[in-house]
């Protein structure tokens, strides 16, 4: 394969250009002209005000190892949407480069880097071993700390922040939400389709809201089924625990099934911090890990299990992101080693207990931080293949992300429908009865996806498969 020619620097637009999908939209606004001052929103600004300062900047020696060759281009999402050099990763390390630079953290160039979903397909693709995961996420930090967002994105920010990442207060939502739910409001809303127009925010939120059911209290401790063969540690998560618990019940029951003790500690658990890391807030991350860390410091687990995706690529960053803290440091790097998605420890220790039929066919979703954040691809896909009576199907263009991305979907609500509404096809035409994913975001983005475009598809996390295996049960409860 020739590699596509280097691109000038002040001219990324111009050469080096793998083919990619003709965009589908473009994000109205945020389209910069050409040339590197106009791209980058100066003029007018007052020279020699850079855009980061001492404290965690992107590395400039990451920043050199971008040769803009383009191999990331046809993997971003936001580049397949728009089309636009300076919303695509190579082109948000240049923006990283001018601000090393010297040149202001300017309007436009803090658009660019929010309108990356943090997906990381392209650190997967990139041929040059860019690290562009620790890139965004210190000049994230840096946006949140020095930039000043309008009072609107400042106000949903902080009402964003306020609740998802405490359980408590997300189970307070439960109840009202039920009652929606089974009222005929939701239909009646869903129908005029006026809630799009009037408030696209709060109708992304509405058609992400999962159907609810009565969650059952996690115990603190479920032991070993069998001998024991290792003492694991259990995330219950934020939307996980409020709005999936089902979905941890699965993942204690499969790791007892399969020898492990299982120490949940529900009341003493918090936010793990993902949220707060994918969008900057570095010291509301850190109060979290510290807590995570000490709720289960003491707890003398050989391994911490994660079901969610985007919070397992977190938890394995712990060392990173306490590397300045005398007291923690050691201690979250030695957690850090221990934590483990679901799949990835089942695989690593090996089948024990007995695959019974599921006779279903099964389209599996790469959720983007476990895919490309984790590198755990082959684990969930061996473990679907190990179940008596299941064919596994894959999905078209499985490196673009549904669109979820955290709270991206939230923030961005109409580019992420396009994205949602893309994978939804992708999905349908597998022609799977099933669904089957390992992220909360995804399992509601994907959802909300596919009842816009009439698809018919049931959805499952990966450790309800495993367990309705494992106890036999018909796979009709799936469906």
């Amino acid at each position: 394969m020739s590699v596509p020619q280097q691109p000038d620097p002040r001219d990324l637009t111009s050469t080096g250009r793998p083919s990619v999908p003709a965009p589908l939209s473009s994000p109205g606004g945020t389209r910069p002209a050409s040339g590197p001052r106009d791209v980058l929103g100066l003029a007018g600004q007052p020279p020699g005000v850079g855009a980061f300062d001492a404290h965690h900047p992107p590395a400039a020696e990451l920043v050199s190892d971008c040769v803009h060759c383009g191999f990331c281009l046809p993997t971003c999402p936001t580049y397949v949407l728009w089309g636009e050099e300076m919303d695509s990763p190579r082109g948000r390390i240049y923006l990283m480069k001018e601000g090393l630079e010297g040149e202001p953290l300017s309007d436009s160039m803090v658009t660019h880097f929010d309108q990356c979903l943090g997906c990381m397909s392209c650190v997967t693709a990139c041929p040059s071993g860019v690290r562009y995961d620790r890139l965004i996420e210190d000049t994230r930090q840096q946006v949140e700390r020095r930039h000043h967002r309008g009072p609107r994105e400042r106000a949903l920010r902080a009402a964003i922040f306020a609740i998802f990442p405490y359980r408590r207060r997300l189970r307070l939502l439960r109840g009202p939400l039920r009652a929606y739910q089974a009222s005929g409001v939701r239909r009646l809303v869903q129908r005029t389709g006026l809630l799009p127009r009037l408030a696209p925010t709060l109708a992304a939120l509405e058609s992400l809201a999962p159907r609810l059911r009565r969650p059952a209290r996690p115990p603190q401790r479920v032991p070993a089924v069998g001998p024991r063969r290792a003492v694991v540690g259990m995330l219950t998560g934020c939307v996980q625990g409020a709005f999936f618990p089902e979905v941890n019940a699965a993942t204690a029951r499969v790791l007892a099934a399969e020898g492990c003790d299982v120490v949940i500690l529900p009341d003493r658990q918090g936010c793990c911090g993902a949220l707060s890391v994918h969008n900057g807030r570095e010291a509301e991350a850190q109060r979290f890990a510290r807590r995570m860390l000490d709720t289960f410091a003491a707890a003398g687990i050989d391994f911490f299990v994660v079901n969610a995706a985007g919070c397992g690529s977190t938890l394995k960053e712990y060392g990173d992101l306490l590397r300045d803290d005398p007291r923690y440091a050691a201690l979250a790097a030695d957690f850090a080693g221990k934590v483990r998605d679901l799949s990835e420890l089942l695989d690593e220790l090996g089948p024990v207990a007995t695959r019974h039929p599921l006779p279903v066919t099964v389209a599996y979703h790469d959720a983007c931080h476990l895919a490309h954040a984790q590198g755990v691809r082959a684990q969930p896909r061996r473990l679907l293949r190990d179940i008596p009576g299941l064919e596994l199907r894959e999905i078209a263009d499985p490196e673009i992300c549904c669109g979820s991305a955290g709270i991206w979907n939230v923030l961005h609500p109409g580019p992420a429908a396009e994205l949602g509404d893309r994978k939804a096809r992708t999905v349908l035409a597998t022609g799977a009865r099933l669904l089957v994913t390992a992220n909360p975001g995804c399992l509601m983005q994907v959802a909300a996806a596919v009842t816009r475009a009439g698809g018919d598809i049931a959805l499952a996390h990966t450790a309800q498969v495993l367990d309705a295996s494992l106890r036999a049960r018909p796979v009709e409860e799936l469906l």
